[in-house]
């Protein structure tokens, strides 16, 4: 690539990120730590903290963060060994299927997960009826405040990520390393604590960077608990007084600390750990046929893991399909009305025009950034391509919450960003495109970089011998080649964007320009059948991104790489 056209992208990226990504989180921080009086000051922050609601909040987001990792842990690490060293049947179609969770909106989840933990659920009416439970004492599943029912949607949502980054990092770990250690009588428990897991620390800490981030700051399922003990959903509250009240500002900023702090402590993890992300040597497998039994007890496991991770959504099927379900195992009436009523509400509709369009322009500048940023990755020799990289995957690290808060600051009257609101309209429609393209730009990245480091260069080379221009060479030989990459990263990043949490509930506040989630939140709050109406949206939702996952998924490969900082 010529070095001109490298450093002019890479100009024109880090100006994009500078505004659109960087700029927004200053503002926050600003907001937070400077008073028109006083200038630079301590004493929102301090007095966050001298506030016990605050404080709880705080207290209660970082449990819940530290609880959902634990958790994704617990079912991410076996499911990737087991995947790395066996066998077994269906196992490349069970590898796609334990991905779907992770773009399954949570939020919408959460109401099944209600639904079946609740006092009045499914599980404690199967347990009383079996008599398992006295029915004049229910349990709790969920916990105080709706703890315990926040951290299972979120490990159930977020596994995958710990997963596909555990997987990475066990498929660069050399096997004559464990076969060694094998040979010396060491059993196999010692191997794993002493070889195995210390080896794939880089995955560990990777994937349990990002879920912690995104538990942490996690504002749709809180809010659908109706735990509003916890810092994202003060925030949300904070919204109704944001040019008077600074306390949110400073709760973000906190946040923003900590998530960085978070990020940076993983870098610092995965850089001491060169051991375990060596390539694999050529021609080693690890991966053995097990016994008939022990293969068939694999996939049940894959398959069970599956089928608990998406008990939440079967919930909300039914619910869509329950003319009542309430204290019973099952609904006892069963309707497809709630499907014909959601259509005709006036919310729904126009919701589905307006996320197809914010997702679908989203997607359309990362496609055009991430083949550009790919480029200049892989096929430029410049100094600044590490630091391009590393930008932009910042934002799989930075919380979204933080974002939108910023984008909200700077979209009021007389900010920079009020241009983007469409004036007096308050249209937040290029706002929002630009809040999902900043958000979803690193799978894109990484497709295509996945892409160009297995495409032949010497193809390339050759049609620039016969006299092609670089942009006809990109366009006749090089797209063509990335073709299933693109279109498995920009699947992925119109999955996400569809289903953003963070930035629709917060930036569009009029029901004209309400995307597919804020038009379920809002279902959710109506009296009658709002949950059952809000069910039936989230169910046609959830069809289309499970298609769209698998697709992803049989066109790109392993991605592990997408989550992967």
């Amino acid at each position: 690539m010529n070095k001109r056209a490298a450093y002019s992208l890479t100009a024109c990226v880090t100006i994009f990120f500078t505004v659109f990504f960087l700029y927004p989180a200053v503002i926050v921080l600003k907001e937070a730590f400077y008073s028109s009086d006083d200038g630079f000051t301590f004493s929102f922050v301090r007095e966050v903290f001298k506030n016990p609601v605050y404080t709880e909040g705080l207290w209660n987001a970082f449990a819940l963060g530290v609880s959902s990792t634990l958790a994704s842990l617990f079912i991410a690490f076996p499911l990737a060994l087991i995947g790395h060293r066996y066998l077994f049947p269906f196992k490349k179609s069970l590898s796609a299927l334990v991905l779907i969770p992770l773009v399954l909106p949570p939020f919408v989840g959460a109401v099944g997960v209600k639904q079946i933990l609740g006092i009045q659920g499914a599980l404690n009416a199967f347990l009383v009826k079996f008599g398992l439970m006295d029915p004049t004492m229910p349990m709790d599943w969920l916990g105080d405040g709706r703890f315990w029912g926040v951290v299972i949607m979120n490990a159930l949502h977020l596994y995958p990520i710990l997963y596909m980054n555990i997987a990475a990092s066990l498929s660069n770990i050399d096997p004559a390393m464990e076969q060694a250690a094998q040979n010396l009588g060491c059993p196999p428990w010692r191997r794993l604590m002493r070889i195995t897991l210390p080896l794939s620390t880089p995955g560990i800490f990777a994937g349990g960077a990002i879920v912690f981030i995104w538990s942490f700051t996690e504002l749709g399922v809180p809010l659908v608990f109706d735990f509003t003990r916890v810092a994202p959903v003060q925030v949300y509250d904070g919204i109704k007084d944001l040019g008077e009240n600074p306390f949110p500002y400073a709760l973000v900023a906190i946040m923003l600390v900590v998530s960085t702090l978070v990020f940076i402590v993983s870098k610092a993890v995965l850089g001491r750990s060169k051991l375990g992300t060596a390539p694999r040597p050529k021609g080693r497998n690890v991966e053995v046929r097990p016994e008939r039994g022990r293969a068939w007890l694999c996939t049940l496991f894959f398959f069970l893991v599956f089928f608990v991770a998406s008990l939440p959504h079967a919930g909300v099927v039914v619910l869509s399909l329950a003319h009542d379900w309430y204290s019973t195992v099952l609904p006892e009436l069963w309707t497809t009305e709630h499907y014909r009523e959601a259509l005709g509400h006036p919310l729904v509709v126009p919701s589905i025009q307006n996320s197809l369009f914010y997702a679908s322009a989203a997607t359309l500048v990362d496609l055009i950034l991430g083949v550009a940023i790919a480029w200049v990755i892989v096929r430029s020799t410049i100094r600044g391509r590490a630091f391009l990289d590393a930008l932009v995957m910042l934002p799989l690290a930075v919380p979204g919450l933080v974002l939108a808060f910023g984008y909200l600051a700077l979209s009021q009257k007389g900010e920079n960003f009020y241009f983007l609101v469409q004036g007096a309209a308050q249209n937040p429609t290029w706002l929002l495109v630009v809040a999902y393209a900043v958000r979803r730009l690193p799978y894109v990245v990484r497709s295509a970089v996945a892409g160009l480091q297995q495409s032949n260069l010497a193809l390339e080379e050759a049609a620039r011998s016969l006299g092609a221009t670089p942009a006809r060479t990109l366009r006749r030989v090089s797209l063509p080649l990335l073709g299933a990459n693109l279109i498995a990263g920009g699947i992925l990043a119109f999955a996400f964007a569809m289903l953003e949490v963070s930035d629709s509930l917060i930036l569009a506040q009029q029901s004209e320009h309400f995307p597919i989630t804020k038009a379920i939140y809002s279902l959710l709050g109506m009296l009658g059948n709002g949950y059952e109406l809000a069910s039936a949206l989230g169910v046609w939702a959830m069809v289309f991104l499970g298609i769209s996952i698998i697709g992803a998924v049989i066109l790109g490969g392993k991605k592990g790489g997408l989550f992967r900082m």
